[in-house]
């Protein structure tokens, strides 16, 4: 295992250091008024600072249900667990599966490979295109270990999104090897044009759909979940037992609070959606002035613009960087070995449009 780049970096910047590094949203885009009024009501119940079960508050898991439900995704509150963040819902699912193989992209995201190698499952990364997974060489390893782990939506680290076509045949294997798939899913919200269907909803009972309000709403929350078939539902739901009695219930009850207007959530959503591809266009557009050399595919949702400096050693340049206080995330980071060094993950929704042209320009004089 290695310790994460990013977890590390946030340790050791200080507050004149511009962060591309991050997957961090726009704090200015919070919906603090209104998680405020949710807290307030929250408050006035005693009972909500009460211990409660495991797998969730039974309204918040009717409302993530909805959500599916909307989207013709047939989904009981029985199929959700509550976890403490996605990342927590990678743990249990590993652990569900471990000393198992699984199939992941290569790049993939370094918060999932810890968290399998810490469970020993043992990897085969497959090359990850920018329409989606190599599918030869996913159906050639696939057919025998039967498991996968996927980030269709807006990749982290690669930006990119599955088409449909790669969706279709990736469907197609699951059926014909009666095998699962794990589906990230913490940005698919954040798209720009529209949202594709997941992957999941075509194999209900073969899939762990992963899901999380810390893009959306807020990442110190700490709320995400899994969408699973029942049985499976109920054997993480004793792993996750093992590691919380139950996720943040203030949280939880703070989130169904807010939750309970529809509309007020949906208005959000298309609020972030415009100010994320306006920043993107406006990083894109000075990353283009910059750094003329950085080869990259525009980001169609997300948080990242992910491409790379050919001949240049990117892990070396980021601690150059750091002394000029500018940080990205080197390619290098989200692979299993040290095969690749010339790539860049940089983060676009956190930062103003003087910290993009500073930092980025920061970048230039040192290359």
């Amino acid at each position: 295992m290695k310790r994460s780049f990013i977890r590390q970096i946030l340790e050791s910047i200080d507050d004149e250091t511009i962060s591309f590094a991050g997957g961090l949203p726009d704090e200015n885009l919070f919906p603090i008024e209104d998680l405020a009024k949710a807290s307030e009501e929250v408050f006035k119940n005693k009972k909500h600072f009460q211990y409660t079960i495991s797998n969730g508050i039974t309204p918040l898991r009717e409302k993530i249900a909805k959500f599916y439900n909307d989207e013709g995704f047939e989904t009981k509150p029985s199929n959700i667990l509550i976890t403490t963040g996605s990342q927590q819902a990678l743990f249990i699912i590993a652990k569900y599966f471990q000393n198992k193989q699984i199939v992941i992209e290569k790049p993939s995201y370094l918060g999932a490979v810890n968290i399998f190698k810490m469970n020993n499952l043992d990897m085969k990364p497959v090359s990850l295109e920018y329409d989606g997974i190599n599918i030869e060489e996913f159906n050639s390893i696939y057919s025998s270990i039967k498991l996968a782990y996927l980030i269709p939506d807006f990749h982290n680290p690669k930006a990119s999104q599955y088409c449909q076509t790669k969706r279709d045949e990736i469907i197609k294997t699951v059926q014909e090897h009666k095998g699962y798939i794990i589906e990230d899913a913490p940005y698919s919200e954040l798209y720009f044009e529209q949202k594709a269907k997941s992957i999941s909803s075509e194999v209900p009972n073969n899939s762990f759909h992963l899901g999380s309000f810390s893009k959306t709403l807020s990442p110190s929350l700490r709320i995400g979940w899994v969408r699973a078939n029942e049985e499976i539902i109920s054997a993480l739901t004793m792993i996750k037992e093992t590691i919380d009695l139950h996720s943040c219930g203030i949280s939880q009850y703070i989130l169904d609070e807010y939750l309970k207007d529809e509309n007020r959530y949906k208005k959000h959503l298309e609020l972030l959606r415009g100010e994320y591809k306006n920043k993107m266009e406006y990083f894109v557009e000075v990353l283009q002035e910059e750094l003329p050399n950085f080869v990259f595919e525009k980001p169609k949702g997300g948080m990242f613009v992910y491409g790379k400096l050919e001949g240049v050693d990117t892990k070396t340049l980021v601690y150059e960087a750091l002394k000029k206080k500018v940080v990205y995330v080197p390619g290098g980071e989200f692979y299993l070995g040290d095969e690749v060094c010339d790539e860049i993950r940089f983060n676009y929704t956190h930062s103003t449009k003087d910290e993009v042209r500073v930092g980025l320009q920061r970048v230039k004089n040192i290359l």
